[in-house]
């Protein structure tokens, strides 16, 4: 792909961590159902299977968690990471209510710092979630995911992907002049992780409201 310019993000963590708790009892009305579609393909691309340890980062109300749950079980155990404890608290309620809270472990914590030991993972999971990081910090992100994924193991991510085209550049000024409000940008994540080590399986690339989204499954090079 070519290099673009990408966007940065003009906010600390600490606002976007009041803005997400501010926002987690409306958040699956808002974006959540729109969002869910491209996070379904994403878990099909990565083909989860039976007893396989699964780490999702920026696990949000825990749809994605859930749907993990399906695949592995009864064998495997799901992991979700999150920076907002207004999310997570909405995502255990969802976790309890699926009867599956037994299953999974959730925590409260920062992707460029990720508290598991080493190769504990056979898949990890962003669904737009890369975006929300400024650029400096996806690489670190991109290395502690490499960190924890088994050898033999993969990486999916679903997010917004950095095109010249109207909607991007409207959506991308709304992100200069809104930075509080519209703090994720598109992003160039094939070459994220190329240029992290990762090797790429498939790439889907679809539309959200005119906005480009990258599906991307990849592994450890």
């Amino acid at each position: 792909m070519d290099p673009l310019k990408i966007s940065r993000v003009n906010r600390s963590k600490q606002q976007a961590q009041g803005i997400y708790d501010r926002l987690s009892c409306c958040y699956d009305i808002v974006a959540g159902s729109s969002e869910r579609n491209f996070m379904k393909i994403g878990i099909r691309q990565l083909n989860p299977q039976p007893g396989e340890y699964i780490l999702e980062l920026g696990c949000g109300t825990g749809f994605g968690l859930c749907a993990f749950t399906d695949s592995v079980s009864p064998f495997g155990m799901i992991y979700g990471l999150d920076f907002s404890s207004g999310m997570l608290r909405k995502a255990r309620k969802l976790l309890r209510k699926s009867g599956i809270i037994s299953s999974v472990s959730i925590q409260l914590g920062d992707a460029c710092f990720l508290p598991y030991r080493n190769k504990a993972f056979s898949i990890i999971f962003l669904c737009f979630t890369l975006e929300l990081f400024d650029t400096p910090d996806i690489p670190l992100v991109l290395s502690e995911c490499k960190r924890v994924l088994k050898p033999d193991g993969r990486i999916g991510i679903v997010c917004l992907e950095k095109k010249e085209t109207l909607p991007v550049r409207i959506y991308e000024w709304a992100h200069r002049v809104l930075p509080a409000l519209v703090d994720c940008r598109p992003i160039n994540a094939y070459d994220d992780l190329d240029s992290g080590g990762f090797e790429i399986i498939t790439f889907l690339s679809k539309l959200i409201w005119g906005l480009p989204v990258s599906i991307i499954t990849a592994r450890v090079k």
